[in-house]
C-alpha cells in the first residue's frame, strides 16, 4: 500500500487502500499533485454553491493558475528557452463537448479560455495569436508580458549553461489535471499548464490535447495525465485508460497498463516521469506513474485528502 504523506497545515492525509476496489462517494473530485488540495477545495465549494461539474473543474484549476508559488501552471510558470511563458489548457464534459487552447500568451486563465472555445465556437482547439485574439474579443484581461520574480530568477540561472535536458519530475510541481463527477454521475475534467520549462518556442505538450492529457466519457469514466507530454501523446494516454475501463478494467488496472505501454514506447525511461489519474462511473479510483513520487488529491463533500499512487518503476 502507499505510504502516508505529511504536508504542513493539512490534516486529512490518507494512505492508499486499494482504491480500485472501493466504490466511492458522489460527488467526487480528483486532482494531480499537492496543489490539488486547494484546487479540490475550490471545486467542491463551487458544487456546494450550486455550480455544475463543468463549473467545478474550471473553478478548481483556476485556483492553481493564480498560485504564485507554482512554477508549472499559470503566467508565473517557467518560460520557454526564449524567456517567454506560454500556456496550454483543455476542458471536457462527459457528453463529449470539449475545448482547448495552446501556446497562449498573456492570458491569466487559459482554462476559462478553453471553456469559451468549447461553448462559443465550432472548434475544439485554438492556438497562439488566434487564442489571444479570442481572449480579447471575449473580454479577458491581457496581462503584461513579464516573468514572475521566481521564474525570472530560475531562467537567468538556466541561461548560464542553457542546457536543454528534461529530467523526471517526482516532486509536486507539474501540470494540474482535475477530473470530477457530480451527485448524478455527470463527469467533467480540466487540465492546465505552462508546459515544460525551457522548451522550444512553440512546443505544445499533452495537456491541451483531448485524448492525451484529458479524456472524459459519462458512459465509462475519466482520466487525466501529468508528466512529460511527449511520452503521453505517443500513447494517447487518457483516451487509452478510458477505453481500457470500457473493456472492463478497473481504473487502477487501466492506469497501470497505460504506464506499461508508455514505458514500452519511450527510450531512456529512467529520465521520464509520467503519471495517470482515473475514475470510473462507479466512483472507483486509480492512479499510477512511471516512477515513485506521484500523488493526488481526492475530495468528496466531506473530506479532502492526499493519496500516494504507490507507483514503482518497472522499466
Amino acid at each position: 500500500m502507499g505510504s502516508a504523506l505529511f504536508i504542513p497545515g493539512v490534516s486529512n492525509i490518507a494512505e492508499a487502500k486499494s482504491p480500485a476496489l472501493i466504490k466511492g462517494e458522489k460527488p467526487l473530485i480528483l486532482s494531480t499533485w499537492n496543489h490539488g488540495l486547494p484546487a479540490n477545495a475550490a471545486a467542491v465549494a463551487k458544487l456546494k454553491a450550486g455550480g455544475t461539474i463543468i463549473d467545478a473543474v474550471e473553478t478548481g484549476v483556476r485556483d492553481t493558475e493564480l498560485d504564485l508559488s507554482n512554477l508549472s501552471v499559470g503566467l508565473q510558470g517557467l518560460p520557454d528557452r526564449e524567456g517567454i511563458t506560454t500556456l496550454d489548457a483543455s476542458i471536457m464534459s462527459g457528453d463529449g463537448s470539449c475545448g482547448a487552447v495552446a501556446f497562449v500568451r498573456q492570458v491569466k486563465h487559459p482554462i476559462s479560455l478553453a471553456r469559451v472555445v468549447m461553448e462559443k465556437t465550432p472548434h475544439v482547439m485554438i492556438v497562439g495569436e488566434g487564442a489571444r485574439q479570442l481572449a480579447i474579443a471575449e473580454g479577458f484581461p491581457i496581462e503584461k508580458e513579464e516573468l514572475s520574480p521566481n521564474a525570472k530568477k530560475a531562467y537567468l540561472k538556466w541561461k548560464e549553461t542553457s542546457q536543454y535536458k528534461p529530467i523526471i519530475n517526482i516532486e509536486n510541481h507539474d501540470t494540474i489535471g482535475m477530473i470530477g463527477m457530480d451527485a448524478k454521475g455527470n463527469m467533467a475534467g480540466s487540465c492546465t499548464t505552462s508546459g515544460l520549462s525551457y522548451k522550444m518556442h512553440g512546443r505544445v505538450g499533452d495537456s491541451p490535447i483531448i485524448g492525451a492529457g484529458l479524456f472524459v466519457d459519462n458512459e465509462v469514466g475519466a482520466a487525466t495525465a501529468t508528466g512529460l507530454g511527449e511520452s503521453i501523446i505517443r500513447i494517447c494516454g487518457s483516451f487509452l485508460i478510458v477505453e481500457l475501463m470500457r473493456q472492463g478494467r478497473t481504473p487502477q488496472e487501466a492506469c497501470e497498463e497505460a504506464v506499461k505501454r508508455l514505458i514500452a514506447k519511450n527510450k531512456d525511461i529512467k529520465d521520464i516521469q509520467a503519471g495517470f489519474l482515473a475514475m470510473n462511473k462507479d466512483g472507483e479510483v486509480g492512479a499510477y506513474a512511471v516512477h515513485p513520487g506521484f500523488n493526488y488529491a481526492k475530495a468528496t463533500l466531506q473530506k479532502n485528502e492526499m493519496i500516494d499512487s504507490n507507483s514503482q518503476f518497472t522499466g
